[in-house]
């Protein structure tokens, strides 16, 4: 869309992240960064951001098998009737919050 003008992303390492570390867990780091021809702030910085997107993706998304899918689409599609149970616990839950 033209004329929409965007917020520019602050690239700035405006933040400190520290960490106590063994004297082999620092050699292997060091020797990695090397290894991809980085520093060994680019590097630590670069991993635990990809660890913290996998594992935010891990908690926001959910997979399901081709069979599982099906029975989700199957439930929502033709959801199962209301029984006595379902009902006593929106009752309780109305109560519960006060309405």
């Amino acid at each position: 869309m033209a004329g929409i003008a965007r917020k520019p992303v602050d690239r700035t390492r405006g933040e400190r992240l520290e960490a106590r570390i063994t004297a082999d867990q620092k050699a292997l780091i060091q020797r990695a960064a090397e290894l991809e021809g980085h520093s060994v702030t680019d590097y630590v910085v670069s991993s635990v951001q990809d660890a913290a997107r996998r594992t935010v993706e891990a908690h926001d998304v959910m997979v399901l098998s081709a069979a599982q899918s099906r029975a989700f689409v199957d439930a929502l599609l033709d959801p199962p009737p209301v029984n006595e149970r379902l009902r006593d616990s929106v009752r309780r839950h109305r109560a519960a919050m006060g309405g």
